[in-house]
């Protein structure tokens, strides 16, 4: 079951939605553009119910099949922020708005589920009830949870929901998945380290915040090296040291660190929070100073569920002739919410030969829209056949 036509005669005009999402990029929660561009496509297209402000900015669509004696109800998820990056791709169609860049591919993932509801709506050729998510605040505001607070998986009733995210270095339209753990765990820290400033020549008078940082950059890498067991996967990465002084010739009071911690189980996450916490006040007990940690647990371990995977997996070999089993990604996916509420399961479509995610010079590949939006609508057909 190839690409359906109904996608190739629709393309050019999901390609420009894609594109003027692509030029007004909104952030976290802000997507208010967005979010009234995608109510007012859900109701031409003559959903029966449209839902707004779920999750701040959420929009919700809810399609009935021709039939619904089975009772079904499937659930699509595309996500529409955008990162604060400022676009060097040269398009035609570039960000308008400097300092903020489509360079994730969330105006792709958005313009290809707006595709398969426009055909859900005109074809209705299930038995049951799909409903399209569209959610804010993908890029760290964890929208996926703030719209299942808002009681998103109870209104609507949904069984199951299905995601899709594109993937560069993968033949565009090809596809990959796998079962359980798929996407990391991102947690966040923050590190205080507050010494003792001075003069740079007189550094035995001083507690020296900026080697007691140096010394704990490099102890932190122990917890990936000599904690954890080398066939499990941990990433920890200080990403940010900011001293309270700029000058050549001052021993700063104190040095601030950022960083993230990624993990593909609870007990590492435990692990890992354990020993930061133990390294942190080891090395402010060994040189006189004082660390304050602060561990944030972001988004958990997205985790696939079996049956939904194999049947995602299926569906995409119906539409393009194969898919791949995918690798674990360190990269971290709020849809992980989702799937901690329903089964289901997270797909990758491949972008192409593209500058990767979160790069400057990304784009979405246009030619992968009739393929993805062909996997979103034999979802839901073969989910729920008439």
């Amino acid at each position: 079951m190839p690409v359906k036509n109904r996608f190739a005669e629709l393309h050019d005009q999901i390609t420009e939605w894609r594109r003027d999402m692509h030029e007004h990029p909104e952030l976290l929660f802000d997507t208010f553009r967005t979010s009234a561009l995608v109510e007012e496509k859900l109701r031409a297209f003559g959903c029966d119910e449209v839902v707004t402000g779920l999750g701040r900015t959420g929009v919700v669509g809810v399609i009935k099949g021709r039939e619904t004696t089975s009772g079904k109800v499937v659930a699509l998820r595309a996500d529409m922020d955008a990162l604060p990056i400022h676009e060097a791709t040269g398009l035609d169609y570039a960000s308008k708005t400097d300092g903020k860049m489509h360079a994730c591919g969330h105006d792709g993932h958005t313009a290809m589920l707006l595709g398969a509801t426009q055909y859900l709506a005109e074809t209705r050729n299930f038995d049951g009830t799909v409903v399209v998510i569209f959610q804010p605040a993908e890029e760290g505001g964890g929208g996926a949870k703030v719209m299942c607070d808002d009681g998103l998986m109870e209104r609507f009733g949904i069984q199951e929901v299905y995601g899709m995210h594109n993937w560069p270095g993968q033949p565009a339209g090809s596809f990959a998945i796998r079962p359980g753990p798929f996407f990391a765990a991102s947690d966040k820290f923050e590190i205080v380290i507050e010494g003792k400033g001075g003069h740079a020549a007189k550094p035995h008078e001083t507690i020296d915040p900026v080697v007691m940082a140096s010394q704990l950059i490099t102890a932190l890498q122990t917890i990936a090296s000599r904690n954890a067991d080398p066939t499990e996967q941990v990433v920890v990465s200080v990403t940010s040291v900011e001293t309270s002084s700029k000058a050549f010739n001052i021993i700063p009071q104190s040095v601030n660190l950022l960083g993230t911690v990624r993990t593909l189980s609870v007990d590492l996450q435990d692990m890992a929070e354990a020993r930061m916490n133990t390294l942190c006040d080891a090395m402010a007990a060994g040189f006189g100073g004082q660390i304050t940690l602060e561990y944030e647990r972001s988004y958990p371990v997205m985790d696939n569920h079996a049956v939904q995977t194999e049947f995602a997996a299926d569906v995409a070999r119906k539409v393009s002739g194969e898919c791949a089993d995918a690798p674990l990604v360190m990269g971290g996916e709020d849809f992980a919410f989702m799937l901690e509420e329903r089964p289901g399961a997270y797909i990758l479509v491949g972008n192409g030969d593209t500058a990767a995610v979160h790069h400057p010079e990304y784009n979405f590949n246009d030619e992968v829209i009739p393929v993805g939006c062909s996997w979103w609508a034999e979802v839901v057909e073969q989910r729920m056949p008439v």
